[in-house]
């Protein structure tokens, strides 16, 4: 196969592990892969509006609905893994208490700040976790949202004090470290599935990259940057 150029469309939830799968492939197949990153509906409007990719990396709903669009082959559909909601600290920082639902309430109360995607599924679950908690009221003056690609990482500037994110979105972030999931009885699953675009310039390269993200050696990598692998 003659090396091509691909272009990949991107939720931020998986980056890291979108990243380092990436530079593998390309070390493994010859190719060069560019990879832009957005929240998921502002990729998901991209590619509405025509912009040129071969392979987009979303959620499932959004990936389904651009499958019901058309504009990215059903047969193609791949599933790369899920990632629970996580709470990230500035890196060297004592991790607080959140293993049950009455700590994670506490350490939010008693927090200065928590940033948060502000757009996103993650950021959207987020807010209606502390509606739930009956705590809106008092974290109203202290919740941050934040754009797709600077969420976490105002963690680290001291921008703010913690993050509530898609657990695999902190990994990798000089300066943040992920403190764990939140407790179980609030937990929810972002789950990350890839295809190819219906007009994808380089499909059967784009088809060979999927192959590669899906592999049984591309599992250790998903682990590592906080994605469970191959579940949907």
């Amino acid at each position: 196969m003659q090396a091509a150029e691909l272009k990949v469309l991107s939720g931020n939830g998986a980056r890291a592990a979108v990243l380092e799968l990436a530079a593998r492939f390309d070390r493994a197949s010859g190719h060069k892969t560019s990879v832009e990153f957005a929240v998921n509906p502002q990729t998901r409007a991209k590619i509405e509006a025509g912009q040129p990719f071969d392979v987009a990396i979303l959620n499932p709903p959004v990936l389904d609905a651009l499958i019901k669009q058309g504009r990215i082959a059903a047969g193609t559909r791949a599933v790369l893994g899920r990632a629970g909601i996580g709470v990230g600290i500035r890196e060297g920082a004592s991790k607080p208490d959140i293993s049950t639902v009455d700590a994670f309430k506490r350490v939010l109360l008693s927090s200065k700040s928590v940033a948060y995607p502000g757009e996103g599924a993650s950021g959207k679950y987020f807010v209606s976790v502390v509606e739930r908690l009956g705590i809106a009221a008092e974290m109203k003056p202290k919740m941050r949202p934040m754009p797709a690609e600077y969420n976490v990482e105002v963690v680290a500037s001291g921008e703010a004090e913690m993050v509530v994110v898609v657990a695999s979105r902190i990994s990798g972030v000089p300066g943040v470290q992920l403190v764990g999931g939140i407790p179980q009885e609030l937990q929810t699953w972002i789950g990350f599935t890839a295809g190819v675009g219906s007009a994808a310039r380089e499909p059967q390269a784009a088809r060979a990259m999927l192959r590669f993200f899906t592999a049984p050696d591309a599992a250790p990598v998903l682990k590592a940057a906080g994605v469970e692998p191959f579940v949907e």
